[in-house]
Parts: C-alpha cells; structure tokens; sequence
C-alpha cells in the first residue's frame, strides 16, 4: 500500500461520516457537507478545486485525505450500443460495469464484489468463486467513471446522463449489505450523486433475511433472481435454494416492506427443458399470487454452461402468454452485450484478458 493509498478516502464515507471527519480535523460539521458536494462533481481531482474552503483547510486535507477515483477503464462496445467497462482496483483484480444506452434512459449495471460465492451454476460469474467485497468507494466510483466516459464520448451517448442504476453486475449486492447501504445513501444524497431511489434497483439471489433488511432501510426497488417454480429446479440451479427454498423466499417476498404501489420484480431466466413448461409457467404463476411484482422473462446467455440452452421464440412467447393470462406484467428481457461478453451472467472480469493481450 503506497503512502497515498493510506490516507483516508473520501468517497468510502457517507454524509454523516464526513462530518464526522472534519470534526475530528478541528473543522465545523458543516464543511463535511461542503466537501461531499465537491467529490462527486465531474472532473474535481483535486482538493485545491473546492474554492469555498479555506487554504490552510486544503492543505490539511491534501495531507490526510484522498479521493480516489477509476482511471483509464478498458471498454469494450458491443454491436447493439452496450458499453462494458474493466476497471483495476488497487490490489490487481479486476471487476466490470455495463452500460446500456437507450433513447429514453442510460441504465448502468454495477458490480458489488469481486467474484461471487452463489455458485449459480449457469452465471460465468459464479464459476470464477469468491474473491472479495468491494468498499463503498468502489462501488460509487463505477458511477462516477462511467458518467465522466459519458460526458467525453457524446457520439455514443447522445443523452449524457445516467438515468438507472442496477446492482446486476459481478457479486451478491446483500452479501456485502453494509457497504451497499452506505453507497446507497451516497447515490441518492443530494449533495453525493443526487438519483431517485426509483431509478435504482438492487437485485439478490434470494438471501431472505438481508432482503427484509433492504426494505426496513432503503426504498430501491428489488429484483429477485428465481428462475424456477419449484425447489428441486432451483436447487439444481442455484445453490442459495437449499438454505433458503421457496417456501422462505417468497414469504420474505410478501412481507417485503416496500413503498405503497411499489412491485417486486422476479427474474426469471428460461432454459430448455429444464423450467420452460407450459407446467412452469403455470406452477410460477402460482406461486406469485399475493406478491406486487413484474416478471421478466431471459434467455440464457452463450458461455453459461453446455447443458443450459435457449428455447425457441415460440416457447418464450408460450410461457409469457400463459402468465399475462394470469393478470402478470411480464416482459421478454432482451440481452445487451453478449458479443463482449456483458450480458446478464457473463461478467467474469474478462477485461483482465483483454488488458493483457493489448500489452
């Protein structure tokens, strides 16, 4: 660890924590608000930018404190427009981001650990184990780095703003809960990255007790990766199930304290012959009666395993059909990024590789 790197890192502290800091430097509370202002504003590096503090304040935060911030991410396009970004943390590993620009919004998928322990069997990121959680400041630098790309790549971007943020992206985002809330609180503070709680949405395998945890202390939207109706399915496909089955899963689902009007959206990932029945669209459509949700529907991904294949079109439409019978808002979820490998389970820091053929 260099001496820069041992200083303390701005971006790795809340609203209320950064008061905290500049009290414990001798300063007013007030100039924590003043500096959480400051870091999260495009294009500030340096703490000489943050003209409304005092010079000799400046100078004690250049000693003691840093902001650190991702630089030169490796980015790869794909054909449809998605945007994957490699971005190389301070001890060598690598985690991606993926940004999928639409007309209407800019959604960025983030990721919230290195690796992942789930062991879902048909996600590339699963398969390349647990590594470690990444801090608060890791997780809001990927927004911080993607939204400064964006300024700078106009032709790609033509609305520079980013509009959703999804915790989709490498990792179990409630498996490192504290760090999660914390850059929560960031990205909806007014004076951090100032988004709608509306406009972000955290996604779990299905940890039943951090999900009611969730929603006592944040009001993001939820996303339940399922992709089963039955406990022997799921347990086949994700080993998450045999801790906390069906049963558990969709009764924390119905208690979930959410906003009024607010839905659950269930993920639901088709794979052939294996939960793609007219009989498993029927028994899911069971199993969600009482819950406020949305389903989406996926195709399963290239690289995801041999066993794991795509059902035809037809079969896709069946099984939406059969739901929307039921009175379900089911969509059909259509992968962005599967030609650069950064489609829904494919995350697997392969922009490493990249990085090094380029050297």
């Amino acid at each position: 660890m260099t001496l820069e790197q041992k200083k303390t890192d701005l971006k790795n502290l809340t609203q209320d924590e950064l008061v905290e800091y500049v009290e414990s430097l001798g300063q007013p509370g007030f100039r924590g608000r003043q500096i959480l202002a400051w870091i999260y504003k495009p294009g500030i590096t340096d703490f000489e930018e943050m003209t409304d503090l005092a010079k000799t304040f400046r100078a004690v935060l250049a000693k003691h404190a840093r902001m650190s911030r991702f630089v030169d991410p490796i980015t790869e396009i794909s054909q449809d427009g998605a945007v994957k970004f490699g971005f190389r943390l301070n001890d060598g590993l690598m985690i991606e981001s993926v940004l999928i620009p639409e007309e209407d919004r800019n959604t960025l998928c983030v990721s919230s650990q290195a690796g992942c322990a789930m062991g879902c069997r048909f996600c590339v990121t699963g398969s390349m184990g647990f590594q470690r959680n990444l801090s608060r400041a890791e997780i809001v630098n990927q927004v911080c780095a993607v939204r400064d790309w964006m300024l700078e790549h106009e032709e790609h971007c033509p609305k520079q703003e980013l509009t959703n943020i999804v915790f989709m992206g490498m990792g179990e985002p409630l498996a490192n809960m504290d760090n999660l809330l914390a850059s929560l609180s960031l990205l909806t503070e007014q004076r951090g990255l100032d988004f709608a709680t509306r406009r972000i949405t955290v996604s779990t395998c299905g940890l039943v007790p951090q999900m009611l945890e969730l929603g006592k202390q944040s009001t993001v939207n939820l996303a339940v990766s399922l992709h089963a109706a039955d406990n022997a399915t799921r347990d086949r496909l994700m080993p998450v199930n045999k801790r906390w089955p069906l049963e558990e899963l969709l009764k924390a689902c119905k208690e979930y304290p959410g906003k009024k009007r607010q839905r659950i959206m269930f993920e639901y990932t088709l794979f052939a012959g294996i939960n793609d029945s007219d009989a498993d669209a029927h028994r899911l459509a069971g199993l969600l009666k009482e819950i406020p949700c949305k389903i989406n529907l996926l195709s399963v991904n290239k690289g995801e395993g041999e066993e794991f294949i795509s059902p035809s079109n037809e079969r896709i439409l069946s099984f939406q059909e059969i739901l929307r019978q039921e009175n379900y808002t089911v969509f059909i979820r259509q992968s962005r990024g599967a030609d650069i490998s950064a489609a829904c389970g494919q995350l697997a820091g392969k922009a490493a590789h990249k990085e090094q053929e380029i050297r």
